[in-house]
């Protein structure tokens, strides 16, 4: 007869059992979700404020804005909370429910920038037919089908992941619940969550990035072809916000799942990296680096003050 989970709770352990370490780290943790929500926060106030901003580009920028709020918000309140806490447990219901939130945020943020790519890539290559291809319609179906791919996609493998058991293992070695970190404590076989999480990364996650490389690809070819060195580097600058946002997505995402479940440092810093850091880094990136979006947080708070 198969076992059934005997398990109701697991035992996140975190980044540190030193206490002085664990209150210095909440600290730093505070101030980074607290960035985090500032950041996302005023640039989506500045984008949907500002009409000279009404284009297709910002709109998909709001949308990676209001993303990196959500993805952050899964992971960030309970890693302050067990920052805190002497008993750092989570259900395995609200564990299950945290692996299949940071499935679905992180898929849609996959989505959403090869989206941002072919964004750019219709913008460069057919500037004068810009805003009759990426119309709001057009738009609006890639922004729901982002999010409907992302979320169809954590629920299968949240479907799969329900039929494991949990026996007597109770310690993640880990600041959240991911997918890869309950594999070591099941009691049952784990072949067919794995099989199912193997095949959508590949689908989902490398396709995203296929379309991202490719997209660049043609970008880089349209730039090159451009005579003049100013139209070359005004060309090049428009991308160069998305391909740092980019590089830290899927750089610190695909080394934390290529690596070995071990509760290693580089495995925790990675998903540090992609899960907390990013989320604050983005707005950053897209506000220091364009011109548009500083001189529109000129002109509001102009307005204001």
């Amino acid at each position: 007869m198969r076992n059934h989970s005997v398990v109701s709770e697991f035992i996140l352990l975190g980044l540190s059992a030193d206490p002085q370490i664990q209150a210095l780290l909440f600290v730093l943790f505070f101030v980074i979700y607290t960035l985090t929500l500032m950041g996302n926060l005023l640039l989506l106030l500045v984008i949907r404020v500002d009409s000279q901003l009404h284009i297709p580009m910002y709109f998909f920028l709001g949308q990676l804005s209001f993303l990196d709020v959500c993805h952050s918000s899964v992971t960030v309140p309970k890693l302050l909370e067990n920052l805190l806490s002497e008993k750092k447990t989570i259900s395995v219901e609200g564990c299950m429910a945290q692996v299949f939130f940071v499935f679905a945020t992180g898929g849609t943020e996959s989505c959403l920038l090869a989206v941002m790519a072919y964004d750019r890539y219709v913008a460069i290559t057919s500037p004068l037919l810009y805003g009759q291809v990426m119309n709001r319609q057009l738009c609006m179906g890639l922004v729901g089908g982002s999010w409907g791919l992302a979320f169809l996609d954590a629920l299968i493998n949240i479907l799969v992941a329900l039929n494991l058991d949990f026996c007597e293992a109770q310690n993640i070695h880990h600041f959240s619940c991911e997918l890869p970190s309950l594999y070591p404590l099941s009691c049952s076989s784990v072949s067919a969550s794995f099989t199912a999480l193997l095949c959508s990364s590949l689908l989902h996650f490398f396709g995203n990035f296929l379309l991202i490389f490719f997209s660049y690809v043609r970008i880089l070819f349209t730039i090159l072809s451009i005579s003049s060195t100013k139209g070359r580097s005004k060309a090049f600058s428009t991308c160069s916000s998305h391909l740092t946002a980019v590089i830290f997505f899927y750089g610190s995402g695909l080394l934390r799942y290529l690596m070995p479940n071990s509760g290693s440092i580089q495995e925790l810093i990675f998903s540090l990296q992609y899960s907390v850091v990013t989320p604050m880094l983005n707005p950053l990136i897209y506000s220091l680096k364009n011109k548009e979006v500083k001189a529109a947080v000129r002109r509001m708070l102009r307005r204001c003050f």
